[in-house]
């Protein structure tokens, strides 16, 4: 059987939700939507969101905790997510910081407003170094990947070029119908 790559699973960028950075959040969902209604049945629906520069180079993503989290402001004062995230605080912990920050108490009020002010630029991740993988590697080595950085997604290159993305859950379904396959 012939080496499966990073390209035989990607899903290409031109069948992929992207805004210019310099969209509101509303214009970042409503292109979600619009590319998830459109996009193969067949498969799962995207979950995030490419962000692109003037010059329509991919700068970033937005991703669905990225949305609801930029409705509440005052987590800015948690910047460092990366870092709080590898803690895993106990749920009495994260009542007392919801309660101690005063957390979600009007942030669903006026969420059509807030949506049009927001702009994605300031909301996006920026992708590291590790969340690339060329087209023609090896699934194995983007699983590699996948596992090791705990990501959703990988951005897949030619040259300097993003020309697609990578999804996890494409992956897993991959390797669901090979398991399914040896008990048929």
């Amino acid at each position: 059987m012939e080496k499966m790559t990073v390209k035989d699973l990607m899903v290409p960028l031109s069948r992929y939700a992207t805004v210019s950075e310099e969209a509101t959040l509303g214009e970042a969902v409503e292109a979600l939507k619009i590319a998830q209604t459109e996009f193969d049945q067949t498969r799962d629906k995207h979950r995030a969101i490419l962000v692109s520069d003037k010059n329509n180079r991919i700068v970033g993503k937005l991703s669905q905790l990225d949305v609801i989290r930029s409705l509440e402001p005052k987590y800015l004062k948690f910047d460092n997510r990366k870092e709080l995230s590898r803690f895993g605080f106990t749920k009495d912990y994260m009542d007392a910081m919801l309660r101690e920050h005063r957390l979600w108490e009007n942030s669903l009020d006026d969420i059509c407003g807030k949506a049009a002010k927001l702009i994605v630029k300031n909301l996006m991740y920026s992708p590291t170094e590790g969340e690339y993988v060329k087209e023609d590697a090896s699934l194995e080595e983007a699983i590699h990947q996948l596992i090791m950085g705990r990501h959703q997604s990988l951005l897949v290159t030619t040259g300097t070029e993003i020309v697609g993305i990578l999804r996890l859950t494409d992956v897993f379904r991959e390797i669901a119908n090979r398991i399914s396959s040896c008990t048929e």
